[in-house]
């Protein structure tokens, strides 16, 4: 690839996410390349990931630190050993107070149509119990530029599916990961349209 832009993924549990942005890489649908991989809890399948595709990934253990200030100057460190366009929130359930620097650089999906169903406490099932409880026919998912606030910033991609009868928080979940995976390496592709780096 010619100019990939250069990622840094943070992630806490399953790595999902990062598996999809690892196959759009390698089936050359997304011009990028990871640099690392970094996680707020030790011993997830991210990490597995991370390693099984010879990424260098690091663990930045979120009950190790007084505050969320402090875990995220760690995290910053550990992103600057490396050389990174974007940041990428990959199913990260920890705050992060990136540094001036990151600004309109850092990116979040979130599992619902944002405003809806955004904010602190809404993550994973939470969201898709929300929506089905508000009797909702559409849901779908948010790709942002994060701010320092929970699940706000400028929009970047939004993709669309319906709330089917019947519909369970699992059942409504797959849809919706379905559209992220669609979602995301769109916003990534937008983001290095534009030059980030």
């Amino acid at each position: 690839m010619k100019n990939p832009v250069r990622l840094g993924v943070l992630l806490s549990g399953s790595g999902r996410t990062l598996e999809n942005l690892i196959a759009r890489i390698q089936d050359r649908s997304l011009p990028a390349r990871i640099e690392v991989v970094i996680s707020s809890h030790p011993d997830v399948r991210g990490l597995e990931i991370a390693r099984t595709h010879g990424i260098p990934d690091v663990t930045v253990p979120y009950q190790g630190f007084t505050d969320a200030k402090a875990f995220s100057d760690a995290v910053t460190t550990q992103l600057d050993r490396h050389p990174v366009d974007l940041v990428i929130l990959a199913g990260f359930i920890r705050r992060y107070l990136f540094p001036p620097k990151y600004q309109g650089r850092v990116l979040n999906i979130h599992p619902a149509l944002l405003p809806d169903f955004g904010g602190k406490g809404f993550y994973g099932h939470h969201v898709h119990e929300a929506v089905l409880k508000a009797g909702k026919t559409e849901s779908g998912c948010t790709v942002h530029l994060a701010d320092l606030e929970y699940d706000r910033g400028p929009i970047l991609v939004q993709k669309k599916v319906p709330v089917l009868p019947g519909d369970t928080p699992d059942t409504l979940a797959k849809r919706v990961f379905e559209a992220e995976c669609e979602a995301y390496p769109e916003a990534i592709r937008r983001m290095a349209a534009v030059e980030v780096r």
